[in-house]
């Protein structure tokens, strides 16, 4: 797998703690949506006990003119050096890594069950299905605290409504914190909010990333609606 050196070209924050950064997209550099990349500091300022590399996945997708990457900005060295990095500064690109990716049997729905950061991997692979027109049937049930914490709600609601094959469901679980209106579900992911927009639990692949809490509770609630494992592929984000 080579190993590119990729520079910063812009950043921004993207939702309440959450910063999205924009590299250059080396040269016949191609990868699938979904799938991530390890980010290695060349000479970072500072260090710690957890190094210099991150695994992350590529928000981007791959019709899209950058590499884009987004995090929650915890308060250790990489993440430090990371927010006040400025543009044309060079990181090491190991990639791509990585198998969460749209399966190719056009005929089973899609699935994916999210929640904070873990939805990074899903922007590329919406905006790629719906770039692409793929006649998937794919649903995505986004779990956040506040619609403030929610990085790209309002992208993936937008793709809601240029492709008919594509169903968006958003749902906050800490209203009473939010200062913004909110008109989509609330409350956890639950096996009732599924049957809203699925008939048939046990048809579709599922896709499952999130905080570990999150992806062990999904995993437990579609086990005892009778989806088999081999249906289930699940990503966990420890907070990066």
């Amino acid at each position: 797998m080579p190993v590119y050196k990729v520079r910063l070209k812009r950043k921004q924050e993207i939702a309440a703690g959450t910063m999205a950064f924009y590299f250059e997209k080396p040269q016949g550099f191609t990868y699938k949506a979904g799938q991530s990349a390890d980010f290695t500091l060349i000479n970072p300022a500072e260090t710690d006990a957890e190094g210099d590399t991150r695994t992350l996945s590529l928000a981007s997708a791959p019709y899209e003119s950058d590499l884009m990457l987004a995090t929650r900005m915890r308060d250790t060295a990489f993440k430090r050096v990371l927010k006040t990095m400025e543009p044309g500064t060079e990181v090491t690109l190991d990639a791509p890594r990585g198998s969460f990716t749209l399966h190719n049997d056009v005929d089973i729905p899609a699935v994916f069950l999210t929640g904070g950061i873990g939805v990074t991997p899903v922007r590329s692979i919406v905006l790629q299905a719906v770039h692409d027109q793929v006649p998937h049937r794919i649903l995505v049930f986004y779990s956040n605290r506040r619609p403030e914490d929610a990085a790209f709600l309002d992208e993936l609601m937008e793709s809601h409504d240029t492709n008919p094959n594509y169903t968006f469901v958003g749902t906050m679980t800490r209203m009473k914190e939010s200062s913004r209106k909110w008109h989509g579900e609330t409350g956890f992911i639950s096996k009732a909010m599924l049957l809203k927009s699925i008939d048939d639990l046990t048809l579709p692949i599922y896709y499952i990333d999130g905080p570990p809490a999150m992806v062990n509770a999904m995993q437990e609630m579609l086990g005892e609606a009778g989806v088999d494992d081999k249906n289930i592929r699940t990503e966990e984000f420890w907070g990066y």
